[in-house]
């Protein structure tokens, strides 16, 4: 999947999900006071404990406009009172709707940096997204021999020392959101898949270790929701329509 760098549209009041489809929702996480208390209020106890342990009170904020954002698309798909959703929560945190708010097979997956936030969904097949703050990574080489597999060390050396900060946000953002899609984030060793990571070329999985054909059942690609972001979209399967939707508060 080609690098996404198109125009965000606000949803049509009777938006639906269909089964070959697969949405993608960006939302500003710096919000009013009133917005921020009445997302605040659809908050499980458990979503308040993680609001908790933020230090700063920006933190906090954008936590509680991240999940209350989550939970208001939810709510949409699923015609649900936003506050009464309840989720579940897989071995390496990634989260799923709780028993009676399952939505069939709603699967959906969030990421946040710094002011933004990026939601997926789709039905029926497995699904990851990362977003990231584009900055300097000054420890990128040290990652790089540490984590990077064969495969990608090998690419890594081939390129200019002036593309290598924007291919370690590539390489950082495929692999996350591939992991998440998976459940797993990057509890499993990253040197046992890769992605391509050039600047300029299409991403795509690489295989992983001991199943090179994983590759051919999964999409992977490069998103430009902001000026200053890099993202990455990781989707089972292929044959689907990918749509770009602005969050508006209500």
């Amino acid at each position: 999947m080609a690098v996404a760098d198109r125009a965000w549209f606000c949803p049509p009041v009777d938006l639906a999900l269909a089964g070959d489809d697969v949405h993608v929702w960006r939302a500003a996480l710096d919000q009013p006071d009133p917005l921020v208390k009445q997302l605040a209020r659809t908050l499980s106890g458990d979503e308040w404990a993680r609001v908790e342990r933020y230090r700063f009170e920006r933190d906090r904020r954008r936590f509680i406009v991240a999940r209350g954002v989550l939970r208001m698309i939810l709510g949409c798909y699923l015609d649900a009172d936003p506050g009464r959703l309840r989720f579940g929560y897989e071995p390496h945190g990634k989260p799923y709707l709780a028993d009676g708010f399952s939505g069939g097979t709603l699967q959906f997956n969030l990421s946040h940096s710094h002011e933004l936030a990026l939601y997926a969904f789709a039905h029926g097949r497995r699904i990851g997204v990362d977003l990231e703050y584009q900055r300097f990574v000054p420890d990128a080489e040290q990652i790089v021999a540490g984590f990077f597999s064969a495969r990608e060390k090998a690419m890594w050396r081939t390129l200019r020392t002036s593309q290598r900060q924007e291919a370690f946000l590539h390489w950082w953002t495929r692999k996350e959101a591939y992991g998440k899609a998976l459940g797993d984030g990057l509890g499993q060793r990253l040197d046992q898949f890769g992605v391509s990571l050039a600047p300029g070329e299409s991403a795509r999985l690489l295989g992983t270790a001991g199943d090179p054909e994983s590759a051919f059942h999964w999409s992977l690609g490069s998103l430009t929701p902001a000026r200053g972001y890099k993202a990455a979209l990781a989707v089972e399967g292929h044959d689907w329509y990918l749509c770009f939707w602005q969050w508006q508060p209500p």
